[in-house]
């Protein structure tokens, strides 16, 4: 770190503590249970020797508290310098950004970074704000808390095992910290071991959809993963309108090059004949049981929609793009398997378009959906709105890659 950094890392810790409190954005009010603590603590690897824990917007009884309970250890209390009052979270996921760069060239906001300790860690505990108001997961401070966790867990210069714990009341960043990482949870204790290899993949994208996560300029970026635990899908459920939409899907797929599975989600309502239609044009057809979005009305056109949670089960792959099925491939995008959860278009205010968008299944995650299925609200009444409510945290590819286009009488040919 240059001198100024370290003088811009001073000013902010002391702006933040010189009047005798911390910046209400980063201060969480929920009370630490030292017994979850303590139990959560004792599933780590009792053969390490946990050199180094490292605690991060802990108050001074608690860093007290920290020592008391593993005493051998070496605690370092690390210091975030707080973000700028300007950043909001409009300002990480802007409705619009210049991709084309034909006027400007989008930059993000600059989140300040947490000065790694020349000092080994095993563990880093965090404690998250987490406000009892709407939208808590759209908080700047939590976003840049988690981001500070990542990247002192991806520092590390060694093969020994690395822990983050959380102490919050609301779930991590779960496209961040996915759950298939949760070593245990005792109430508002969370304790995951990250694959840092992929988290560091991860903290290479920009921090918000601010800046394009896939640069528009590479014609055909280079890819090269697991196509056997890769695929396409889409969903069909409580009518058979859009069977023809998706057969042209596939061909359209099967014609960009791509041999990649394809998986399709149908429900009772799709008939024998339509199946045959879909498994002749090569979907592997799959049947589901309709998951109901206990927020819409009988019979309403959104009755039905959350059964796209149901992609989430599809753990015979790790990755899947999703489509929907009214959708044709015009040309090749397997490189989107190269993506991360969740990557997608830009659709209205900070939100993302879910007719196109990168997955990453795990039963945990599908159970993370149907636990709040009754708690988040959409705010379209479907599954856009309520997946957007739990995918803060997004990657922004082209426009292009989702686009909708309309024909008219009078049309000419282009």
């Amino acid at each position: 770190m240059d001198a100024s950094s370290m003088h811009a890392c001073r000013s902010h810790f002391m702006n933040r503590w010189i009047w005798g409190e911390a910046d209400s954005r980063y201060v969480s009010h929920v009370d630490t249970n030292w017994d979850d603590v303590m139990k959560v603590i004792e599933k780590l690897d009792k053969k390490n020797d946990y050199q180094g824990i490292g605690l991060l917007n802990f108050n001074t009884t608690e860093i007290t508290n920290w020592k008391h309970l593993i005493p051998d250890a070496n605690h370092i209390v690390l210091q975030l310098p707080n973000a700028d009052m300007n950043i909001t979270w409009e300002s990480l996921y802007p409705e619009w950004i210049d991709e084309e760069q034909e006027e400007d060239v989008p930059v993000c906001p600059t989140l300040p970074k947490i000065e790694v300790p020349g000092k080994r860690l095993d563990l880093i505990a965090v404690k998250l704000p987490c406000r009892n108001e709407g939208n808590w997961s759209r908080d700047v401070a939590r976003l840049h808390l988690q981001l500070a966790a990542a990247n002192l867990a991806t520092s590390a210069k060694g093969f020994y095992p690395v822990h983050v714990l959380f102490v919050s009341k609301c779930f991590p960043i779960p496209n961040m910290f996915p759950c298939k990482e949760l070593v245990l949870r005792k109430n508002n204790v969370w304790l995951y071991k990250p694959d840092l290899n992929v988290l560091r993949e991860k903290l290479q994208l920009p921090t918000g959809s601010c800046e394009l996560a896939l640069p528009i300029g590479i014609k055909e970026p280079t890819y090269s993963g697991n196509a056997s635990r890769e695929a396409y899908a889409t969903i069909l459920h409580s009518a058979h309108v859009y069977v023809c939409g998706a057969i042209a899907a596939a061909q359209s797929i099967r014609m960009s090059g791509s041999t990649r599975d394809l998986v399709i989600l149908v429900d009772e309502t799709i008939s024998v004949y339509h199946r045959s239609g879909l498994e002749a044009a090569g979907w592997r057809v799959r049947t589901i049981q309709r998951i109901r979005n206990p927020k819409a009305e009988k019979d309403a056109y959104n009755e039905w929609n959350y059964s796209k949670f149901r992609l989430w089960q599809l753990t015979d792959y790790d990755k899947i793009i999703f489509i929907d099925a009214d959708l044709l491939i015009l040309r090749n995008i397997d490189f989107l398997f190269g993506m991360p959860e969740i990557s997608a278009t830009g659709n209205n205010a900070t939100l993302f378009n879910s007719g196109v968008m990168v997955i990453e299944p795990s039963n945990c995650t599908f159970q993370l959906l149907m636990d709040h299925i009754d708690v988040f609200e959409s705010y379209n009444g479907g599954d856009q709105g309520y997946l957007n409510e739990v995918f803060t945290w997004w990657h922004r590819i082209p426009r292009h890659m989702n686009f909708l286009k309309h024909f008219w009488i009078g049309d000419e040919e282009e």
